[in-house]
């Protein structure tokens, strides 16, 4: 977020004229607006001065907004003299007047308020003395520089300029741009098709030129054009009017947007070769020299809704007021005309977005995240044949190439908040898997068929064999630069119906004049005072506006030259929304404080906090390498290393493991590297194998005997069986016949009743057909098919999908049935590539889990089984699977959601996402390793995760936040029903809005890792934090301030709970029991002979019914127990057996749950230890992860979840008896 802003800058005021700076150079903004007077007859001078003004040719200014009054008025002139000198009449030029010009020039592009601001002034001028103008305009001015701009979000400024007030918008926020015109301008001047035309030219980078003969049109409808572009940006020069003398400017060999008045347009056209020429006043499209442009059209279906869109909007505010009263207070009528234009803006920015959202949608099924690479080649071969001239130019434009880096990066910008907000449940679920994606039965029956249609998805198919298919003949479309009937549009679009987000707006106080210091000082004050006022008024819940105030507040200590309270308030924005946190202007601030404000900065906790933010840490690490690379097949051999990341590029695999095993059937019998015609091959195969699957085609007999969530992943060639003839079909659920002739469907067998399969041969006259059987399970009846050659094959891949349904079922995981799902497809890929009588032998090598249930008969055991209900891989789709460091119930959404905070070197991102195969957990209270949670309602429950690992694979989901890079968090609590606190490695607690799913709250007053969190019920209520130096923060939740603070000594500080009123802290080797205010009440230790200096407590549970303690200590197999009756009494010891190592521990109901590493079946294994508190013996003991139990917590008292290490990095969820 940039830094506050004023309006203007300080004023400078130059002599008048009509000539202004020339300025050149990319991103020209200009507005001129130019009011002329002259109601009344002119005399002799006034036309010699009309004359002189009959053509004014402005020129393009940079990066400002500039706007311009005339003033001509007989009551109101100026002899054009150096401004601040005294204008009086000489004997040379008596009765002769020359125009001038008042121009206003801002960094900020207020078009409207800013010609509002000029009308003002000019109604002033008219009714003052010539002597007195210097002055009103050096007044304008001084008001203008002391306004500041508002800072993104829903809080507008108001300005009493007399006699008009006005509003100063903001941005919506911080990716978004400051719209301040009239965005239907552009729909009023062009029909839709012109607008696609136009857009069209803008998005294939075109040299567009705009022509008017009103010149305060050209910037407006150019600023129009470039805000529906948003997020995508125009990356050329930008120059909106081009004066005379700079038309030689459109020669220029590059893209450009340009503007010029409509007296230029013939001389350009004939001048100048491949330009497009818009007029703008008769809305024509047009290309110089009557030659054709190459501009290919938009999209069809996306074409087709934007005119049906665009034809739905009520783009006259009259019709709109045909059925209200006449306003007669003039700022009442503004106001109401503003809400009615930000309604309406607000209708073409989302019309626009959904234009783009609808073009380029599928980008992101062609990028690869981890490795930056976007495969355009298949990207192209997937648009329909008559769309392709179009994304081809697209595609190799700056804009476009911007566009990928922005998703690469994970920008949560319009097209990314739009993606997650229409993304189905299903996609969002498929996001999830591992497996190739193949459309389901659903999707299948509602897709229409057609040549066109197949066509299109015939183009997935490899590159060599393209020239193999032959396009349909389609009906001719017409050229972006003619007509486009627009009957032939579907009349079923829909009509967006957009709400715009509420808005505030804060009046500006008055300014007093003359503006001498004094003056100028009460305003800075009037101005904290009515901002300070506003913020005593806001509700608790109201931090967007309080954050606004924080922002403006800080800005105006800052220009009064109140260093210290501006950084105070800053420090408070930081902690309150950090998206429009000042960092660049902080720096500077702290930088010009003198020695001695420095030492009094220092010496206040909170500033001394934000100056080691924004000063003292280390510098910016290096920038990561964003380009976007071109996939493209290698063109050497490959040793493992290299093919493991051009199979990971290619979008096949991600699972480095797997990857290893294709690695070895691809080279069975060979060198251990690839070349590259092995590689080619096998893309090809691959990409062969997904386009027929999309081509596949079941008739509704057949579907209705399938779930709608299942795909068709491999059909057989036509055999012949006991069952008739037909081709055998796989999904990921069950075999099933597609018998020939009239099509029908002939159940085999699901994977679960399969009891045997055997591959084997039977007699046909002298030859022997190779043979599959599949014996069932609740049939006697014995399937045969007659596969011949794809016999042997099919026997793997039956057998593979058989034993992962079987892991799949004993695990309670679903993953497993993903995975061999791949494996299946890549031995059916392997086989296509190799083509060799070793080609079966070679893809046994995927034939992971088959070898696991014969090689490793495992069993779960039965207690683990009936207490595991189901598991969850956050890491499905990612290169490794990642721990699970910390997890976190919280009741009180409509569904159940799995948000989790991901970590590597590369940064952190937190996410949430819903998935239709966790079952939705009951309601009740809120959970954390202890009972403090704050009780709500009965709903539905949220999970929340957090894992060690970085997740780009998850840019997909829902909702999503992202953390510092290289950070690890500790602990989770929900404060409130609507904040989870994270406390993280790097000593700051993040504060999370499960609503908005936004992170843009820092709590900072920790130096050192913050270990704990934990709530305090009541009001106001209150959230302990504790941090491993032994400090412990207490926080009121309402205005994020540290209540009280202490520090423990010997630090060590893991955990903390609450009981009594006091507050019971395990630190290094005891534990201590404080009052909330830090005085000491209790100290408890392990008696020497069990413990010594090197034990540390993990964390402990208080049972206040069973009146008992409970304590683990990191690194021990025992739970030590206490009787609260009398704390001097030696704790009795636990004993876990075949332990390794306690890690966690919660309570639920009369229980202890216990996670840690211990023995099963001669290896480490994850295990969860059930304590019953009473009898304090061990009820049960659950194999519960291949890796340690890092985390549980418990939900309702229903259900534990338990978060696994980054050897397995998969959630379970356990039923509680």
């Amino acid at each position: 977020m940039g830094a506050p802003q004023l309006l203007m800058e300080e004023p400078r005021i130059t002599s008048g004229g009509l000539s202004q700076r020339n300025k050149t150079g990319n991103d020209y903004r200009k507005d001129e607006h130019q009011l002329e007077h002259g109601e009344e007859q002119p005399n002799a001078a006034e036309r010699i001065q009309q004359r002189a003004w009959q053509k004014p040719e402005p020129a393009g200014s940079g990066g400002d907004t500039g706007l311009l009054l005339s003033l001509q008025d007989e009551s109101c002139f100026y002899n054009g003299k150096a401004h601040w000198e005294p204008s009086w009449p000489t004997a040379g030029v008596a009765g002769c007047f020359v125009p001038f010009a008042v121009c206003v020039v801002s960094k900020l592009p207020y078009y409207n308020a800013l010609k509002d601001c000029l009308s003002c002034l000019l109604t002033h001028l008219k009714l003052c003395k010539d002597f007195e103008v210097d002055n009103h305009i050096k007044d304008f001015a001084a008001k203008l520089s002391l306004i500041p701009s508002p800072p993104p979000g829903p809080l507008h400024l108001i300005f009493n300029m007399k006699p008009l007030q006005i509003v100063f918008p903001s941005r919506a926020d911080p990716e978004s741009p400051l719209i301040d015109l009239d965005l239907h301008l552009p729909l009023l001047c062009f029909r839709p098709e012109k607008v696609l035309q136009i857009l069209t030219c803008l998005l294939t980078e075109q040299r567009v030129v705009f022509f008017s003969s009103n010149w305060a049109l050209l910037p407006l409808v150019a600023e129009c054009f470039l805000a529906y572009l948003h997020p995508l940006q125009w990356q050329h020069t930008f120059v909106p009017v081009l004066s005379h003398q700079m038309l030689d400017f459109v020669m220029a060999p590059t893209s450009f947007l340009m503007g010029c008045h409509l007296d230029h347009l013939e001389e350009v056209s004939k001048e100048a070769d491949g330009l497009i020429l818009i007029n703008i006043d008769n809305g024509s499209v047009t290309c110089s020299n009557d030659e054709d442009v190459d501009v290919p059209d938009v999209p069809l279906l996306a074409a087709q809704t934007f005119i049906q869109r665009v034809q739905s909007l009520q783009l006259h505010y009259e019709l709109d007021l045909a059925h209200l009263g006449a306003s007669t207070d003039l700022n009442e009528g503004r106001a109401r005309r503003r809400a009615w234009q930000q309604k309406l803006n607000c209708q073409v920015q989302q019309v626009a977005l959904h234009l783009l959202f609808s073009i380029f949608r599928e980008v992101k099924n062609h990028l690869n995240y981890e490795h930056r690479v976007f495969n355009s080649e298949e990207f192209l071969k997937t648009r329909a044949p008559g769309d392709q001239q179009f994304y081809r130019q697209v595609s190799d434009t700056y804009m476009f190439h911007s566009f990928l880096k922005a998703r690469l990066s994970g920008r949560m910008d319009a097209f990314a908040q739009m993606d997650l907000h229409l993304q189905s449940e299903e996609d969002r679920f498929n996001g999830m898997l591992a497996s190739p994606r193949r459309p389901t039965i659903e999707k299948m029956a509602s897709r229409k068929s057609s040549p066109l249609h197949v066509t299109h998805r015939r183009m997935v198919v490899s590159m060599p064999n393209l020239q193999d298919i032959t396009i349909p003949e389609l009906p001719a479309r017409n050229s972006s630069l003619r007509k486009v009937d627009a009957s032939e549009c579907s009349s079923s679009g829909v009509v967006l119906s957009v709400t715009p987000k509420p808005t505030y707006t804060f009046k500006i106080p008055e300014i007093h004049f003359p503006l001498v210091g004094q003056c100028v000082q009460a305003y800075y004050s009037d101005c904290v005072a009515l901002l300070s006022k506003a913020m005593s008024l806001l509700a608790p819940d109201s931090s967007v506006l309080l954050a606004r105030y924080f922002y403006l507040r800080g800005a105006v200590h800052l220009m009064h030259g109140q260093l210290l309270d501006a950084l105070l308030d800053f420090q408070s924005l930081y902690k309150t929304d950090i998206r429009i946190f000042p960092a660049d202007l902080v720096r500077r601030t702290v930088g010009s404080l003198s020695g001695p404000q420095r030492a009094q900065a220092e010496r206040v906790p909170e500033l001394r906090r934000l100056i080691s933010e924004v000063v003292d840490k280390p510098g910016e690490a290096p920038k990561p390498d964003d380009r976007v690379k071109n996939f493209e097949l290698p063109k050497k051999h490959m040793q493992l290393d290299d093919f493991v990341k051009r199979v990971q590029e290619s979008g096949i695999v991600k699972d480095t493991s797997i990857i290893h095993r294709l690695f070895e059937a691809l080279t069975v019998g060979h060198q251990k590297q690839i070349d590259p015609e092995t590689f080619k091959d096998f893309y090809n195969c691959w990409k062969e194998a997904e386009a027929e699957a999309q081509e596949v085609s079941l008739p509704l007999s057949v579907m209705e005997h399938l779930d709608k969530n299942e795909c068709v992943y491999k059909l057989s060639s036509s055999v012949k069986t006991n069952r008739g003839v037909g081709k055998i079909a796989m999904t990921q659920k069950r075999l099933f016949l597609l018998t020939e002739g009239r099509p029908g469907y002939v159940e085999i067998s699901t994977f679960r009743n399969i009891e045997e399969v055997r591959s084997t041969t039977v007699a046909f006259l002298l030859l022997r057909i190779p043979t599959l059987k599949i014996k069932m399970a609740s049939k006697k009846e014995v399937f045969e098919a007659n596969l011949k050659t794809e016999c042997d094959l099919w026997h793997l891949m039956v057998k593979e999908m058989w034993a992962g349904k079987k892991l799949a079922d004993d695990h309670k995981d679903p993953q497993y049935v993903q995975q061999a799902l791949t494996h299946v497809l890549l031995m059916d890929a392997v086989v296509g590539t190799l083509q060799s009588s070793g080609a079966v032998y070679a893809a046994s090598k995927l034939s992971y889990f088959d070898k696991m249930k014969s090689e490793m008969p495992s069993t779960v055991p039965k207690t683990t089984s009936e207490t595991l209900k189901h598991k969850i891989n956050p890491s499905a789709g990612e290169t490794f699977p990642h721990a699970v460091d910390v997890l976190l119930y919280t009741p009180g959404e409509a569904s159940g959601l799995l948000i989790a905070a991901l970590f590597n070197t590369l940064g952190t991102r937190g996410l949430c996402l819903r998935s239709p195969s966790v079952k939705r957990l009951p309601s009740g209270r809120c959970a954390r390793g202890s009972p403090n949670g704050p009780r709500v309602p009965r709903s539905r429950g949220v999970v929340w995760a957090v894992s060690c690992r970085v997740g780009l694979r998850w840019l997909t989901s829902r909702d999503c936040w992202r953390f510092p890079p290289g950070l690890r968090q500790n602990c989770m609590v929900m404060a409130e029903q609507n904040q989870v606190w994270v406390g993280s490695e790097d000593s700051v607690i993040y504060i999370i809005n499960i609503h908005s799913m936004s992170c843009n709250k820092q709590l900072t007053d920790h130096r050192s890792s913050v270990t704990d969190l934990v709530v305090q019920k009541g009001k106001p209520s209150k959230v302990y934090s504790c941090s491993r130096d032994g400090t412990i923060l207490a926080w009121n939740v309402s205005t994020l301030r540290v209540t009280s603070r202490f520090q423990l000594p010997g630090g060590r500080l893991s955990s903390i709970s609450l009981h009594d009123g006091c507050l019971w802290c395990c630190t290094g080797n005891r534990i201590v029991v404080v009052t909330s205010s830090g005085l000491l009440c209790q100290e408890l230790k392990i008696s020497e002979n069990v413990g010594d200096i090197g034990m540390s407590f993990l964390s402990l549970q208080l049972l206040p019914e069973q009146e008992q303690l409970w304590a683990a200590c990191a690194g021990f197999n025992s739970i030590y127990v206490w009787s609260l009756k009398d704390l001097t009494r030696r704790p009795q010891a636990v004993h876990l057996q075949d332990c390794s190592e306690v890690s966690c521990m919660i309570t639920v109901k009369k229980q202890i749950w216990v996670g840690g590493t211990g023995l099963s079946q001669g290896k480490s294994k994850g295990k969860i230890y059930v304590i019953d508190a009473e009898r304090r013996t061990v009820e049960k003991e659950l194999v519960a992860h291949m890796d340690t139990v890092k985390t549980l917590c418990s939900a309702e008292d229903r259900y534990v979840l338990s978060g696994s290490g980054s050897g397995e990095g998969k959630i379970a969820i356990w039923k509680v008896e």
